[in-house]
């Protein structure tokens, strides 16, 4: 039997600066043969139950991988409850949660709900394997990648793993500018100095700052949208009462490409969400401490600091990466 392939992922400077590896599990290494029976599932209708959908119908890539109404609809007409989270750079989210409330560790586990969730895919396993044992191609794919032996589910979600894996997204204006081959514009440097100041915006708690090239903490907070909670977010899947109301922090990259905005995809624009933090707080007993100005309704940012934050977030956004061949169907 041939062994596939291996194919460590491309990991960019702005990651390696930085010193961020990437959690590749040691059942599952990276392959060509793998990463491409990955691609091929991700963007197959044949894992929902009537051959309509696949991942990339609510995880689109010329959207960073995520969908474009606030809620996606399944199979059967009936609309989620959450915003479709967008897919990228997702081996270096180090505590393996996923999902906006954490429910799955590992990505391998992630792939496996949404194929079953009834207002998803709406589907079972064994119809899924059943149809992938039967197509002209998928047999001798799941043998190179995985080498002989039945399909299963396992090896289903290790593949499409594999190509998330590969979704990275390193190559925004702001990366530019960090490695020196990029100027940014006097509102997007105010922006930053807003990101960064405590007393303004004090976004870089939550959402790091350019020594993090992830744009996120990958935790869980209650940042103030709401003072009573009809979603639970963390606290529905812990069971702890101090956690309701917390979601964890997507990044700030690619922003041009994912509205609408929060767990619930409540904003639709990036206005409405600076706006929020500026002077919509809500107070509840778990918010954050880091929402340091509930008492006032927010950090009150001045419009000239609101239009120079959002030139700046949007100076994270990466064309390249939503125009990236590899990641088309």
């Amino acid at each position: 039997m041939n062994q596939p392939t291996q194919a460590p992922l491309d990991i960019p400077q702005i990651f390696s600066d930085n010193i961020l590896n990437p959690v590749i599990p040691s059942d599952n290494p990276q392959t060509i043969e793998g990463i491409a029976l990955g691609k091929k599932l991700f963007f197959d209708p044949i894992l929902s139950a009537n051959n309509t959908q696949a991942c990339a119908s609510c995880h689109r890539p010329q959207n960073a991988f995520t969908d474009i109404p606030r809620f996606s609809i399944g199979i059967d007409g009936i609309p989620g409850v959450r915003n479709s989270m967008p897919l990228f750079n997702l081996a270096w989210n180090y505590d393996e949660l996923f999902f906006w409330d954490g429910r799955e560790f590992s990505l391998e586990h992630q792939a496996l709900e949404p194929v079953t969730n009834p207002i998803e895919m709406h589907n079972t396993w064994e119809v899924v394997v059943q149809r992938l044992q039967e197509h002209p191609e998928y047999p001798s794919m799941f043998n190179s990648a995985f080498g002989n032996g039945s399909i299963t589910k396992e090896k289903a979600t290790k593949a499409i793993a594999q190509f998330e894996r590969t979704l990275i997204s390193a190559n925004s204006k702001f990366d530019r500018y960090l490695l020196g081959l990029a100027e940014l514009t006097p509102a997007e440097e105010n922006g930053l100095n807003v990101f960064m100041d405590e007393n303004r915006g004090d976004c870089f708690h939550c959402h790091g700052n350019p020594n993090n090239p992830l744009w996120t903490d990958n935790q869980f907070h209650n940042n103030g949208l709401d003072a009573t909670f009809d979603d639970l977010g963390l606290g529905e899947v812990t069971g702890d009462p101090a956690d309701n109301g917390k979601f964890r922090s997507p990044s700030l990259r690619n922003l041009a490409y994912t509205a609408p905005y929060m767990h619930d995809g409540r904003f639709s624009t990036l206005d409405e969400v600076i706006n929020h933090y500026s002077e919509g707080l809500q107070d509840s007993p778990t918010i954050d401490p880091l929402m340091k100005k509930v008492d006032e309704g927010g950090v009150q940012l001045t419009d000239q600091d609101k239009a120079d934050l959002k030139a700046f977030l949007l100076s994270l956004s990466d064309p390249s990466f939503i125009n990236n061949p590899d990641f088309q169907n």
